[in-house]
């Protein structure tokens, strides 16, 4: 099978195609045959083994000190059942899903199993593969982190980064939970953000940001560059402040914040479990919420998709065809 994988850490040139064996399913495991992966700011940082300030050596120590560990990229994916183990009840050849690998990585592959009790259900049929293949990471992360910040009716909610994977996938679930949104992004991307449910879309280079005196109950900011002297004026007392991404002198600030104001930080570590799966799946049939693909790069492009993700100018998510369509 065909492998996207790296030799050692760098720039996105260090990506190759090479063969490997392809996995066989054993007792409980289903072999999924990829069509689609998602390619993620966080595959950027595990590629050339880079962390937002004041965690490099960290992610030394987690990845490998001289080369990656896992060289194989990617947390979501989908594709078709190729086989499966003689344990496995839930799944058949042929089916249709999508599954997460989370930070263990390893979707740029043709062929991965899975346990099928893990991170892997039926692919909503609503969706194609690439969409499919491509959004989990955001929805998951932002489920995660809004149910942590207490997201229901009446609340208040700001998206900073809100054109981003995790941005879009927040602005749509924060809504259906009964919240009134607003998103934070360029003005270039302000109508898909509203239409994805934001009832105000505020440009970030705005000079008078939150300068009309609104007020929120939670703020999470997506990328951890929000303007954090004006999220203190922008947060309810006793608001909280979310940080999916966040770097070493943005967690100082962050504990700033809660000691001098008396506002609450989220942070954590992402937890997602198999019933996650299955609600997103759920809300994606029903219409609730959508995907947002930005671009589609096929195997070989790999290098190509990892710097447009790198650029910052994506809208969305951005998928890896592993396979062609039949």
């Amino acid at each position: 099978m065909k492998v996207v994988a790296q030799a050692g850490y760098g720039p996105p040139q260090v990506l190759h195609v090479e063969e490997r064996p392809a996995p066989a399913p054993a007792g409980n495991e289903v072999l999924v045959r990829v069509r689609a992966a998602s390619v993620t700011k966080f595959d950027c940082w595990q590629r050339s083994c880079t962390a937002p300030l004041g965690f490099g050596l960290l992610a030394r120590f987690a990845n490998g000190l001289l080369r990656p560990r896992q060289p194989v990229l990617g947390t979501d994916l989908a594709g078709a059942v190729e086989a499966v183990g003689p344990g496995v009840t839930r799944f058949s050849p042929g089916d249709a899903v999508w599954a997460y690998t989370g930070a263990g990585l390893g979707a740029w592959v043709e062929y991965r199993c899975f346990p099928e009790d893990g991170m892997i259900a039926g692919k909503p049929g609503n969706l194609s593969f690439e969409e499919a293949g491509s959004c989990l990471q955001g929805f998951l992360t932002a489920l995660f982190f809004l149910r942590k910040g207490g997201t229901g009716p009446g609340r208040r909610v700001l998206v900073y980064g809100a054109s981003g994977g995790v941005g879009m996938a927040a602005v749509q679930l924060a809504r259906h939970m009964g919240a009134e949104v607003t998103g934070v992004c360029s003005a270039g991307k302000a109508d898909l953000v509203r239409s994805l449910g934001a009832a105000e879309v505020l440009d970030y280079r705005r000079d008078d940001l939150f300068g009309d005196g609104s007020v929120y109950d939670v703020v999470l900011d997506t990328v951890g560059r929000a303007p954090m002297l004006r999220i203190r004026r922008a947060l309810k007392p006793g608001g909280v402040y979310l940080i999916t991404t966040f770097s070493l002198p943005r967690l100082f600030q962050a504990l700033w914040l809660r000691l001098a104001r008396g506002r609450t930080i989220g942070l954590g570590m992402l937890r997602e479990t198999p019933d996650d799966l299955a609600l997103l799946g759920q809300l994606f049939e029903s219409g609730a919420i959508r995907p947002v693909l930005d671009r589609t790069f096929t195997i070989e492009e790999a290098p190509d998709a990892g710097r447009y993700v790198e650029s910052g100018g994506k809208a969305g998510s951005v998928a890896l065809v592993m396979k062609m369509g039949e």
